[in-house]
């Protein structure tokens, strides 16, 4: 993984994380749905937000959910115990080293976990070794070049750019959604195919408004203000420019962009 996860593991983080997951659920997941009986992992499951959308639209799938942090593993466990569900089971791990044979998993989803990693072709390379010949792949990640908006703002963007170059300080990459093709195919992944899953956001849909650009996007780029400033990669006035012509998108003349991609490919 990186040597640090840029957005933090606080709770408004944590917040954020469910906000998105819920407000785009259709959007990225109306077809995340798995045979019966069949054997899922999913790889960096966070604070649970991806997990329950998936245990509610596969009931009779089984789900081992891992992820290296014990205490977001601690937060996933408490949603999906909160939720219901008994079909996850939670486990401690690490992408690049699984306690797990080979070919055990019938499934892999990863969710918004790449481009939080150092080396994401042998992440997927090590995933590979644990998927059943003939299983899928599931990888979901934005790009937050795609961003665009109205009203235009060159604050906006630099403040966007902010949150790029900070992930990218650590060994990520908040662009990579445009890569999932490329990085499917040279971890020697079959029958690749991308989808881009646009999110479009006027005045007319007040619950993107509230759960995407304000309370997921928005949000991101807020949470690290002071990581910016600190480093000295923009000024506190500036930054605070961006943020406030990111929100007057959100006005009734306003509009707001992003693009998500999903991969999908066979081992």
């Amino acid at each position: 993984m990186t040597k640090k996860y840029v957005h933090g593991y606080d709770s408004r983080e944590s917040v954020r994380l469910i906000d998105q997951a819920t407000t785009l659920a259709e959007i990225l997941h109306s077809d995340s749905i798995y045979p019966a009986g069949c054997n899922v992992l999913e790889a960096g499951c966070g604070v649970g937000a991806q997990t329950v959308i998936l245990a509610r639209s596969n009931p009779k799938a089984l789900f081992t959910s891992i992820d290296i942090s014990d205490e977001s593993l601690c937060a996933a466990r408490k949603r999906i115990s909160d939720e219901g569900f008994t079909n996850v089971s939670f486990s401690k791990g690490d992408i690049f080293n699984l306690p797990y044979p080979d070919e055990v998993f019938d499934h892999v989803f990863v969710c918004f976990v790449l481009e939080h990693v150092q080396n994401p072709i042998d992440a997927l390379t090590c995933l590979r070794r644990v998927l059943k010949r003939g299983g899928t792949i599931t990888v979901i990640e934005g790009d937050h070049g795609s961003a665009y908006f109205h009203p235009d703002s060159e604050a906006a963007r630099r403040a966007i750019r902010c949150q790029i170059d900070l992930q990218a300080r650590v060994g990520g990459n908040s662009l990579i959604g445009r890569q999932l093709y490329p990085l499917l195919k040279k971890a020697e992944y079959n029958n690749i195919s991308v989808s881009p899953r646009m999110v479009y956001v006027d005045s007319s849909k007040p619950e993107l408004i509230e759960g995407f650009t304000k309370n997921t996007f928005i949000a991101m780029i807020e949470g690290i203000k002071n990581q910016a400033i600190s480093t000295a990669i923009i000024n506190e006035p500036d930054f605070d420019k961006g943020i406030n012509d990111l929100y007057r998108t959100t006005k009734e003349d306003g509009t707001f962009i992003y693009t998500f991609f999903r991969g999908r490919a066979l081992k």
